[in-house]
């Protein structure tokens, strides 16, 4: 798989999770307590930790396109 497919499946998982972590009844689960309230934190920390990810694949994928650039 190449840098650039990775980024994409990453974006694609991050994308899905917000939209779970925005979802109407995710929130209520959480407001009802029905699930342990530190599901809220974990789903934060899923999307902070993908992003980060993101963050340091994006840069291999610039450098990558840079290099071609250049050739």
């Amino acid at each position: 798989m190449e840098a650039i497919e990775i980024l994409q499946e990453f974006n694609s998982c991050y994308l899905k999770i917000q939209a779970i972590a925005q979802d109407k009844n995710w929130l209520l689960l959480i407001a009802d307590k029905k699930i342990d309230p530190e599901a809220a934190t974990h789903l934060g920390d899923v999307l902070h930790y993908l992003s980060e990810a993101m963050g340091c694949v994006e840069e291999i994928v610039e450098i990558k396109f840079n290099q071609e650039s250049k050739s």
